[in-house]
């Protein structure tokens, strides 16, 4: 009889532990499930620089809305001359969860994992002339996530061979919140 309680009890922890696995998307992405208020948590990039202060690729995520055509519309903030403004891209489907958009080059970014109401992770490549690089964001519902998803974050991002020293925590910089939901553009053009 103990022996049949055990075993309830361990398919029970089982199936529960699944079911929590089961928010985690990373294909047949429901992108109106996507769309809403983010932030941006966490960015990481094999040539650094780019997200580091004043590089083209230290953007701060503040929406995404999903296009009539399947299309995705960020509306970010960036830093320019230590001044907050805001620009808009869109980005074009190419397929399940895979996207292109014209910025500082050409850029094709796959959606890596969803978890529709905690978190998104990017992969993102750049090929502006003859150079290329690989870009990876993390996006929160909120302004901050807990340590055990930015350490997955970090997992991930060591097996596209970023180092964990390319990876910055947006959390401990200014991220232009001033700007978010004010509709005050100073910039619209996203090259």
């Amino acid at each position: 009889m103990k022996l049949l309680l055990l075993l309830c009890l361990g398919l029970t922890l089982a199936c529960s532990h699944k079911e929590a696995g089961q928010d985690v998307v990373t294909s047949n992405f429901d992108t109106s499930k996507i769309a809403g208020e983010w932030y941006s948590i966490l960015l990481a990039s094999d040539a650094k620089e780019n997200i580091e202060e004043n590089g083209s690729m230290r953007v701060f995520v503040e929406r995404i809305r999903v296009l009539d055509n399947s299309s995705l519309a960020f509306t970010f903030q960036i830093k320019v001359n230590g001044e907050c403004t805001e620009f808009y891209v869109v980005c074009d489907k190419v397929g399940d969860g895979v996207y292109t958009v014209a910025y500082d080059g050409e850029n094709k970014f796959r959606l890596l994992e969803v978890n529709y109401s905690d978190y998104i992770i990017i992969h993102l490549v750049n090929v502006n002339g003859d150079k290329t690089f690989q870009l990876m964001e993390f996006y929160g519902r909120k302004p901050d996530v807990e340590p055990k998803l930015k350490d997955r974050f970090v997992e991930i991002c060591q097996q596209y061979g970023i180092i964990k020293e390319n990876i910055i925590d947006l959390t401990q910089i200014d991220r232009c919140f001033q700007l978010r939901g004010s509709g005050e553009v100073q910039e619209s053009s996203a090259e």
